[in-house]
């Protein structure tokens, strides 16, 4: 209890500076807080909800790589921790009643959006069946499956140079290799880097953003008590909310978005093969690393080991699942940063952007659009080659 009231008194006093080790305990505690409706007598510990995903961060984002755990029985039916269901049409509008996501829980005296089951089959993608509980979805609203992404390494993403992104950007195909990659250029003229469409230009924004659209939590700079609930969802409105004047008037403060960032930004992913590293040469020889770049330049100088360009890239139709975001095409996705795959083997991964490859082997073959002439020369390798490669990708 003493340290639970610390922690809250350190959140609370205007101006406190704290040094990066306890900023990061801190950030740590919140991420790995399961966080409760409002009210609640325990302050810094209400505001979940009203409609939900998860109760806490760590839910989605758990073991060595911080990601999602999915499992899938023998006919296919999946359980899973990270999984939700992004809405939307092909132009990144929202449902009119659901909203950007699927909520499938809620507070208690509160009806949930609905339930969900998901189910997988090799080579298809991820279903999404949905029981809706206050009518159906517009026509144009297509549902789309997202894995909480792995956060180990996440900071690496910060680190690079937003000259280098914009100098690798090709959408007119100026050199002929098929490959359009393009920035994408939010609202506010900032370039978004993080998430699976590169919807967020730092961390800070990512944090907030998924407080608000998982946990139903507001901030300063996602400023919904509510949650992701739409002007159709009365009760959820007019459901109780955590604000409070000590969190900058809402449920957690810009301090407590800081924190988590601060957090996240520590987590550390394994060191990458070297330069010259033989399999390093066939990755890049395959066509992979001219969208998955090993490196780039670091803000201040150096390199980063990322293997993402942090650019959009149409994936083609058979990635293509009809949810579109604001200046974004359905068929569009963030180079995916390959940092960290070497701690996410186990039966509970699942890979790509709606979990529907089993293994890396079978993400690779469901690459299309402006990958398929670097799938098509994995599909051309050898049988030792073919191991050499998958090998490479499990160290990084």
């Amino acid at each position: 209890m003493r340290r639970r009231l610390l922690l809250v008194a350190l959140l609370v006093l205007p101006g406190f500076a704290l040094a990066d080790g306890l900023e990061r305990a801190m950030g740590k505690a919140l991420f790995d807080r399961q966080w409760v409706a409002a009210p609640s007598s325990t302050l810094a510990n209400d505001g979940l909800g009203p409609l939900f995903n998860e109760k806490g961060c760590i839910t989605c984002h758990s073991g060595k790589a911080f990601s999602a755990r999915v499992t899938a029985t023998a006919d296919g039916v999946v359980t899973a921790r990270g999984l939700a269901t992004r809405l939307g049409d092909a132009e990144g509008l929202a449902d009119p009643i659901y909203g950007r996501q699927i909520q499938p829980r809620s507070v208690p005296g509160l009806q949930s959006e609905g339930t969900v089951t998901y189910t997988v089959r090799d080579g298809l993608p991820m279903a999404v069946a949905f029981a809706p509980a206050f009518g159906p979805l517009a026509p144009a609203t297509r549902l789309g499956p997202r894995l909480a992404p792995p956060l180990a390494g996440i900071g690496r993403i910060g680190m690079v140079d937003e000259a280098a992104i914009l100098q690798r950007e090709d959408p007119d195909d100026r050199d002929g290799d098929g490959i359009f990659g393009r920035a994408r250029r939010l609202a506010d003229g900032s370039i978004g880097r993080y998430g699976w469409k590169a919807s967020a230009a730092t961390l800070d924004q990512q944090v907030a953003d998924a407080f608000m659209l998982d946990i139903g939590m507001s901030s300063p700079l996602s400023p919904h008590p509510s949650g992701d609930c739409t002007a159709a969802e009365t009760a959820c409105l007019k459901a109780p909310d955590g604000r409070d004047a000590s969190f900058d008037g809402e449920e957690i403060s810009q301090q407590m978005v800081q924190l988590v960032a601060a957090y996240l930004d520590g987590l550390k992913a394994p060191t990458s093969p070297p330069e010259d590293d033989p399999d390093l040469a066939l990755f890049t020889a395959t066509g992979c690393a001219a969208c998955h770049v090993p490196s780039l330049p670091r803000t201040g100088g150096g390199t980063v080991a990322l293997y993402s360009d942090l650019l959009l890239h149409d994936m083609g139709p058979a990635l293509d699942d009809g949810v579109g975001e604001p200046g974004v095409r359905s068929s569009e996705w963030r180079t995916a940063p390959l940092i960290a795959l070497a701690l996410r083997r186990g039966t509970e991964t699942r890979y790509l952007h709606d979990g529907r490859a089993g293994t890396i082997d079978a993400a690779i073959r469901a690459h299309g659009g402006e990958a398929s002439r670097a799938r098509a020369n994995y599909n051309a390798l050898t049988a030792e080659d073919r191991m050499r490669l998958l090998s490479f990708l499990d160290r990084l």
